[in-house]
């Protein structure tokens, strides 16, 4: 009797260690706001890890640029669980929506200073769309402002996901493993899509948690396009990877959008951005801040988990953002 009651205390015990050290409901998740503004967004945690990169050997929808196939180790980083929204970006581009509420440590925000996007000489989202719809038709240069207006408002490190940890937050909520039968179920596109946007989160996230990883609006990612991105892959694993811009034109976008075929919805495939995406701008010379022929184009968030000192985040967005 005395030996059962030492087992069951012995179990008890083990139970409540275990209850103690299990990580909490909602450790992988966070939800960040833009301070002054009511405006908040929520991001999920990845762990690091390896993946394979591209596309393998007799897939009959891999395009020449998504091949070989490269092991790739990325450390690990939260992403944004949709894409930006109009409600988010709207703070940013508009004077009166702000305030020079901060949470940075250094509290030097002033509002009026900062460089905000040029008004709009048309509405470039055509009439699909505004509050509760992904922002779109910025540039990339537009959209890396953001995260760095975001980084002085708050002090945490934002910037757009590199093509390596785009297609590996694709890939480990597999959506790779989607039949074209079930892509309806999560992704809008050509098929299904009335040839507009919608509304982000109203389709079915990938096992992550992230909404709209394909299809919808068609992301940008930090790398300049290398047709060649992955035979130029150095090590085995190559480390978190990037392709640093040395010119404005042109850059990797990822994921498909409402105009794209379902073969065009699939994490490994790549597209480059185009100079005729600002046919229509009017400006000489063309905008820095947006893209009027590129209402499918938008961005997500990631923010890395390894912190960076000022000075380092400050060497990073003069070195990713290219007039």
């Amino acid at each position: 009797m005395q030996n059962m009651l030492k087992n069951l205390a012995l179990i008890l015990l083990a139970l409540l260690w275990a209850l103690g050290n299990a990580p909490a409901r909602g450790q992988n998740t966070r939800t960040d706001s833009i301070p002054g503004s009511g405006v908040s967004f929520d991001m999920v945690l990845l762990p690091g890890g390896t993946f394979d990169m591209g596309s393998p050997t007799g897939n009959v929808n891999a395009q020449p640029n998504e091949q070989p196939l490269h092991l790739v180790r990325l450390d690990s980083f939260w992403m944004g669980t949709h894409e930006v929204s109009y409600d988010e970006f709207i703070v940013f581009y508009h004077l009166e929506k702000d305030s020079d509420t901060s949470t940075h440590p250094a509290n030097k925000y002033m509002a009026a200073a900062v460089s905000r996007p040029t008004p709009q000489y048309i509405d470039y989202t055509y009439g699909m769309g505004k509050e509760g719809f992904p922002v779109v038709a910025m540039t990339q240069q537009a959209a890396l402002r953001y995260c760095y207006w975001l980084y002085e408002k708050t002090g945490i490190f934002y910037r757009l996901p590199t093509e390596a940890e785009w297609e590996f937050a694709c890939k480990k909520g597999l959506n790779d493993t989607l039949a074209a039968e079930n892509l309806s179920d999560y992704a809008w596109y050509y098929d299904n899509s009335f040839e507009k946007y919608h509304e982000v989160g109203t389709k079915k996230p990938n096992t992550l948690g992230i909404y709209d990883m394909l299809g919808n609006v068609t992301e940008w990612t930090l790398d300049y396009y290398d047709e060649d991105y992955l035979k130029n892959l150095v090590g085995m694993p190559a480390f978190n990877p990037w392709v640093e811009p040395t010119r404005k034109h042109s850059r990797t976008v990822k994921g498909g959008s409402y105009d794209s075929n379902a073969d065009e919805c699939r994490c490994a495939f790549r597209q480059k951005s185009d100079p005729r995406w600002q046919a229509r701008d009017p400006q000489i010379p063309k905008s820095r801040w947006w893209n009027p022929d590129s209402p499918f184009v938008g961005f997500r968030l990631v923010s890395p988990v390894k912190p960076l000192t000022e000075i380092e985040v400050q060497a990073f967005f003069e070195k990713a953002i290219k007039e």
